[in-house]
Order: structure tokens, then sequence, then C-alpha cells
């Protein structure tokens, strides 16, 4: 009997410790993110005839080079489709990212396990082990940050693993600023974890604010794209914070406001620049496996 099998799994977005999961730090230092899985999707739907032949398609609603994670969702969808059902979400995700080491990804595990797993996750990565800690806080605290932090595509798209592997040899030849970067960003993330348990609104800007500056230790063209036009707005006032949701140089960016900010100067900005907002809700879900069989 022929059969079908769909498997959904979401993108996400990195509020703190993105870099930090690469094993190169890790397995010195232990690392941690703190991400959010979103409503948008990597499909991959594989296909077997009554041949038992085989065929596999992939769709997403998120371009590629966006900073959200796809190449590790990807690769988690198209593994959980093959594999079968009795796998945990956590060895999909190991064995997605064993898959892209395999083919030199310089990158860490926070995407894979973010689209395993879905929802707000804490994660902490010491050598090869990772421990996932889901994040419940209010209803009103996700509302007011779902709300709040507004994303824009920059259209400007990139290649993470040719992000990393600069600042991954100069960590590697022992470069202290790389270092100190890695470090702050690290403790940042502890950091965004007690404004998120505390519900801490200020609190959970300046660990934005934070993150964005110690990026800038990595290699100031991460942010390149976006801090000549935010740094002044939130200088202003007119935003709390800004960030970028992957490893920067484009890709997307989010922007944090607070109830009742005018956000009329932003959109005009972005309009000018050529962005576009991506409407955005927490995806609680990770991966969604479906079967249907065919006569």
């Amino acid at each position: 009997m022929a059969k079908t099998v769909t498997v959904r799994v979401p993108v996400r977005i990195d509020l703190a410790g993105g870099w930090t999961d690469v094993p190169a730090y890790c397995s010195i230092s232990p690392g941690e993110v703190i991400n959010i899985a979103i409503n948008r999707y990597i499909t991959a739907e594989m296909h077997i005839d009554d041949e038992r032949r085989i065929m596999v398609n992939y769709s997403s609603d998120m371009p590629v080079g966006s900073g959200l994670g796809t190449s590790g969702a990807m690769n988690v969808a198209l593994l959980s489709a093959i594999s079968g059902d009795n796998r945990a979400p956590e060895d999909i995700a190991e064995i997605a990212f064993q898959f892209e080491a395999l083919l030199g990804n310089t990158g860490g595990r926070q995407d894979q396990w973010a689209s395993a797993l879905g929802g707000m996750q804490h994660l902490f990565f010491e050598g090869d082990n990772v421990t996932a800690t889901p994040l419940n806080p209010s209803k009103e605290f996700l509302s007011w940050i779902e709300r709040n932090l507004v994303l824009f595509d920059s259209g400007i798209s990139h290649v993470s693993g040719d992000l990393h592997q600069n600042v991954w040899a100069k960590f590697v030849d022992g470069d202290p600023q790389i270092r100190d970067g890695l470090d702050r960003i690290r403790h940042i993330t502890a950091e965004m974890l007690e404004a998120i348990k505390n519900e801490s609104k200020d609190h959970f800007a300046l660990c934005l604010h934070k993150g964005s500056w110690s990026v800038n230790l990595l290699g100031k063209e991460f942010n390149a794209p976006f801090e000549k036009l935010l740094k002044p707005l939130q200088l202003d006032e007119s935003i709390m914070a800004w960030k970028v949701m992957g490893a920067g140089a484009g890709g997307v960016v989010g922007v944090l406001f607070d109830d009742g900010y005018d956000r009329k100067e932003v959109y005009e900005l972005a309009e000018k620049q050529g962005w576009s907002e991506l409407k955005w809700s927490i995806e609680t879900q990770g991966i969604q496996r479906h079967i249907n069989l065919h006569e």
C-alpha cells in the first residue's frame, strides 16, 4: 500500500546565546541559548508508491538565508520523515546535527533542537550533551513579546557557514576579543533567563541590547546592515532594543517596542530599506508528523 509521510517543523527566533551552541566553544565552556519556535515552517513530504519507490519534496514558507535556522529545520523535517515513528524529537535533532556536521557545517545545535521541540526553550550545551528546559512564562508576558517584538526580513541573504568560518578560525587561534564576545553572549543568556522568569520587560529589552552589542566583538559586519539605522532610534527611545535573529550580516532583525510606542518611524524606515514584516506567533509544537495511506 502506498503512503505519504508529511512532517512539518517550525523555524526559530534567537533571543540570546546564539554562537555559544557551537561545539568549538561548548566543548571548552558550557554554552546556552534561549529561543522561540515560531509559526513559520519547513515541510518535508515523503511519498512511497506501490512499488516501494520513494520521492521526497521540501517546501518552506521562509526564504533560506533568513537567519531563522531554516537549514537545521529542513534536515529535522527530512530525517523525521524517513526515520520512522519511534524516535524521540531529541534523537532526530541530534541526527540532523550530525548529518550537517558530516557535510562540513561548523554551526551549533540550537536550530535542530528548536525545530524538533517547539515552544520557548532554554538550551544548555556542554560538549555533545544538550539539556532542554521548556520556558513557560505567563500568557500575558508571551503575548507582550508577540505583540512588541516585530520581525523584519531585510531581504539580504547570507550563508551562515561562511559567517561562522572566520570567527571560529580566530577562536581556535586564541583571539581574546572573540573569546570575550562569546563569554559575554553566554552570560547575557543567563540574564535573559532571569528576565523571562521574572517577566521583566525592561530587563528583557536590556538583554536584547547587550546581546547585539556583544556580537560586535565577534565582528562589526554582523550587525552592519541594521546598526546604523536602528541604533539612533534606540537612543531616542523610539524602540526598546533590536537584535539580529541569526548569525547576522542580513536576514531577519527583531525590533522591540513597548505597548503604546508610536511605530510609524520604524515602519517608514523599513519601507525605505525594502524590509518586509514577518507576522509571527509562538509555535508550541515541534515535529508534527502525519501518515496518509493510499489504496
